[in-house]
């Protein structure tokens, strides 16, 4: 620095760290992020420390679509370096779609662990409804109507049996076992 000029230094902490003192000719000037030496007309020195940041929490914010729950919902303060599990529970007749967890899908789990938490996240869960295959055969010079069927969990479901002119019908069978000659068939619930 020529003689009566000026000097200024920036101080700047790394990501996680952040100033703990600087020193000047060997005397604190505190936390300071910038120090100019003015009118300069002799050697100086300069000097800084860093520490590292201490969070003593994170907030991880959890939320459930419709037809289900995840435990804990909302915010939820965590401790810097500990663990936060959340359990994930679908209503009946659903089930669990996805989990996305800091914007990343982790798939249809039940359960999701934050290890060593050192920021902050979020995590959603939406649900799906389940739904049910009923597979139809008849045999010949009959029909059953509708000829398949999806149904949703919990739902009724009624088939109808009808055999062509000059014929009976001689038994229906649900699940393997006979139902004898009716007509129709409900599955419920």
């Amino acid at each position: 620095v020529n003689c009566g000029d000026n000097a200024t230094y920036t101080i700047t902490a790394d990501a996680g760290y952040e100033i703990l003192d600087v020193l000047v000719d060997a005397g604190s000037v505190g936390q300071v992020g910038t120090y100019t030496f003015t009118n300069v007309t002799a050697n100086h020195t300069i000097s800084a420390t860093f520490q590292e940041v201490v969070v003593a929490s994170y907030t991880i914010t959890s939320s459930a679509g419709a037809n289900g729950t995840i435990t804990p919902n909302g915010a939820t303060s965590v401790n810097s370096g500990a663990n936060q599990t959340y359990t994930i529970t679908a209503d009946a007749c659903y089930s669990i779609a996805d989990v996305i967890v800091d914007g990343v899908s982790q798939g249809a789990v039940g359960t999701y662990t934050f290890t060593n938490v050192i920021a902050a996240h979020t995590i959603s869960v939406t649900f799906v409804g389940i739904n049910y295959t009923i597979t139809v055969s008849s045999g010949a010079n009959g029909s059953i109507t509708p000829a398949t069927g999806s149904v949703n969990c919990g739902a009724n479901a009624t088939y109808t049996i009808t055999a062509n002119a000059c014929y009976t019908i001689a038994d229906v069978i649900v699940d393997g076992i006979s139902q004898g000659a009716i007509g129709t068939y409900t599955f419920t619930n």
